[in-house]
This record gives structure tokens, sequence and C-alpha cells, in this order.
């Protein structure tokens, strides 16, 4: 073969169909202005927890050493918190990542996974990396998952069906009653993952509700991060809960070495500051609580949030006319053309300047 017919073939054919048609994952905006309100992502806005700047320094020095690839100190720590098995406890570097190895360890190629939509946008990314097809529900014009319309979706194909509460990019949480009886309706062949990164904001915060499905639905795993409350966002570790057999489908489908040693040693130190993690959440809900009371005052329809953060429904001219508006004011938000903006919050200073821009008359009119 000549080097002319070598140089000329396309690189973008060596990949998968379903790999060239994938949509990109969009994070949130970045900047490092000091006068720019970073609430684009949603992630804490207090510095790291007690103790684990100290625990990443002392890990560091050992930074030309593999980490322990089976997590075992932070899965035993992350056991006894829970009250679980070591056995039933799986850590990746990110919830995201153990729900990619929930979808490894679950679904082939032209396997189904079931999920609500609008909500966290990574859900059909990873199924059709890994070959299955993302089914998409509707949610219901409350913002939350539309259960029913999601049993209705389920096919001899499906084989996960995945559940956020409270739901990203909305804020609205799944009923537990409903919950309960969901989970009671799907055939025991179909894993369930529950992604519960937001827990800590919501009405449940210590996660007992989920901890006690596990007992009865060997079915379910349940996906937790130390990105959000935690603080650990720039350090990637998550975790998965499940009875054994399906926990060790999640280890085994883990990328070797795939948590640093100051990431394992970061997420044990946060352990320990536990106490220092709930109150830091229970000041968010009391900002969010807030907010919703003075938006709803000035006429703004906004779902109940049980998150980190806020949803504006909104589209076409008048998702431009918001998206700018917060630009004018220095404010990173998430947008989600076609469907809405999401707002993070964060310290009052910068959530006053939130409630500033939805306050300016060009946007009431619109509201």
């Amino acid at each position: 073969m000549t080097a002319a017919a070598t140089s000329s073939a396309d690189p973008a054919t060596l990949l998968r169909d379903a790999v060239r048609q994938l949509p990109g994952y969009v994070a949130g905006r970045r900047s490092t202005s000091p006068a720019t309100a970073p609430l684009a992502s949603n992630e804490s806005h207090e510095p790291p927890l007690p103790g684990v700047v100290e625990a990443i320094t002392e890990a560091a020095g050992r930074a030309n050493r593999y980490p322990d690839m089976g997590c075992l100190a932070l899965r035993e720590a992350i056991a006894a918190a829970t009250g679980l098995a070591l056995g039933q406890v799986a850590v990746g570097p990110g919830s995201v990542a153990v729900l990619q190895q929930l979808i490894s360890a679950t679904c082939a190629a032209g396997d189904e996974v079931v999920f609500a939509w609008r909500s966290f946008e990574a859900y059909p990314i990873l199924a059709g990396i890994a070959g299955a097809v993302p089914v998409r529900v509707p949610l219901r014009p409350d913002e939350g998952h539309d259960l029913a319309a999601m049993l209705a979706a389920l096919t001899d194909r499906t084989r996960l069906i995945l559940l956020c509460t409270p739901n990203n990019p909305t804020g609205v949480a799944i009923d537990p009653a409903e919950l309960a009886g969901f989970l009671d309706a799907v055939p025991q062949r179909i894993a369930i993952g529950i992604d519960e990164a937001y827990l800590e904001y919501g009405p449940d915060p210590a996660g007992r509700a989920g901890l006690a499905l596990l007992a009865r639905h060997p079915n379910v795993c349940l996906l937790r991060t130390f990105s959000k409350a935690w603080g650990l966002a720039g350090l990637r570790v998550g975790y998965g809960l499940a009875a054994e057999p399906l926990a060790e489908g999640l280890r085994r489908t883990a990328v070797p070495f795939g948590v640093s040693g100051p990431a394992q040693a970061a997420a044990l130190a946060a352990l320990a500051a536990r106490d220092e993690v709930l109150r830091r959440a229970a000041a968010v809900v009391a900002e969010r609580q807030r907010m919703q009371t003075r938006l709803a005052e000035d006429g703004w329809q906004l779902p109940t949030s049980s998150a980190n953060f806020l949803w504006l429904r909104c589209s076409g001219p008048a998702y431009d006319q918001l998206l700018a508006c917060f630009d004018a004011a220095d404010i990173l938000v998430r947008g989600y053309p076609g469907d809405g903006i999401r707002v993070s919050l964060a310290d009052p200073a910068s959530n006053d300047r939130v409630l500033d821009v939805l306050a300016a008359p060009e946007l009431l009119a619109r509201r």
C-alpha cells in the first residue's frame, strides 16, 4: 500500500457507529474571574471539609505507588456508615463511573435502558457506549418521573431502569410510596439503578429509605457520590450499594486503579466529617427554601426542588432572553436548549444576585 493511500484513510471510520452518533457530554461553564458567580455546576461552594486537605497532602507523598485497586479501607468505611456488608459496596471514580460499571455489568448490545427525560444527560451517552438502546420516557408536567409511563415502556429487551431522585436537572424527588409501588411492579430480571447524587439535600439526608429498599429488592442498586454535598467533585469518588452479586458485577467492570490514592484518602476524611456535611447541606436547603419562597412571591412557577439547584423551564425567545440576562449579570448557569435553565445554589450573596436577575421587569413579564 502506498503512503498516499494510507494517508487518505478517514480516522472516523475506525469508530463504531454508536460512538460516532453519541452527543458530547456538556459540562457546566467555568470562569476564573472572581466577579463571576459559578452556578453552572452542582458542586459544593464551601471549602474542603476539615481533614480533607491534610489527607490529600499526606497521600500525595505516595503518588509514585499504585492506589489500592479494591479501595478496601474506603469500602469498609462506607459499609460501616451504611450498615451493609463489605461485599455490597463498589467504588468508582465518581458515581457516573459506577453507573457505567452498572450498565456494563447488566446490558449487552441491543438491550434497553429506560430512564426519565429530561434527566441526567450522561444516561443516554453511557447506554450508547455500551451498545444498549436508550429509552427516554417524558417527565410529568410537574417535572417528576412518570413511573406509570416508565412501567408501560418496559419490554422483553429491557435490562436496566435508571431513576434519578432528586432528578437532575429538575430537582423533583420521587415520592417514596410511588417508588415502592413501582419497584414491586418491575420484574426481578430488570436491574434498577437509583441515582441518589443529591440525597443529602432531600427529605432523607441520611439515605435510610434507599437502604431499606435494598433489603426488599435484590435488583436495586443505589448510586451515591462524594462530589456534591461531600465537596470532592475535583477528586472523583462515587460508590454503588447493592446485593452482593450485583455489587461484585460492578467491581468486575471497574477500570483497574480508577480511584486514586489521594481520592480514597480524601473520601475517608470526608466520612469522618459527616456532621459538618449535614450542617452544610442544611444551610443549602435553607437557602433553597428562601429562594423558592421569594420567586413564588414574584410569580415564578418553579417545581419544588429537593436538590442543590433550581429549575427554570423555558424555551425559544424566553430561554434566550433569560440566559442573556444571567450572562449580563456575570452569573454562569447551565442551559439546556429547548428545555430550560438550571441554577446551582451557592452562598447567600450569589443567590441574591440570582434573585435580582429574576426580579427584572422584562423577565417577570415572561414568567
